[in-house]
């Protein structure tokens, strides 16, 4: 039961290794660019559309690291806090394959970005979680 929140631990290192490549790919991009750190205040500007794809594919990896999986970190946490089938080793085998399918979401989008290939692995994981709640919510029942 102790290495139940390891797959959180893991995504969370995951999350932090896109964090860096989105800028060890972005400051060279803008560098060349010539676009100033000033000008990229807003989110939305046009300077993005000045930055080359790649440097762009990490900025919205990162930003899908921190979107859908505040889900599974909340789901984890209730999970081990309220022993709501975390101690059966299927809750814990889900995780994993959660946070499997994020990272190779992730290494498509920052690599070859095929979209459908990362709807596949978006859609897999979003039922690995959608399954994990159903079975958190039938424990409650």
């Amino acid at each position: 039961m102790d290495q139940f929140l390891t797959p959180v631990l893991a995504l969370i290192l995951w999350s932090l290794i896109i964090w860096t490549l989105m800028y060890v790919r972005r400051i060279p991009a803008m560098n060349k660019a010539k676009i100033a750190p000033d000008t990229a205040r807003n989110p939305d500007g046009e300077w993005k559309s000045r930055l080359p794809e790649t440097a762009q594919f990490a900025a919205h990896n990162y930003n899908h690291l921190m979107e859908q999986p505040t889900i599974f970190y909340a789901l984890m946490f209730y999970l081990q806090l309220s022993g709501s089938a975390a101690g059966d080793g299927m809750a814990l085998k889900l995780a994993w394959a959660y946070v499997i399918m994020r990272v190779l979401h992730s290494l498509v989008q920052v690599t070859v970005n095929k979209v459908m290939l990362r709807f596949g692995l978006f859609s897999i994981s979003t039922i690995v979680l959608i399954i994990m709640a159903c079975r958190a919510v039938a424990d409650v029942l």
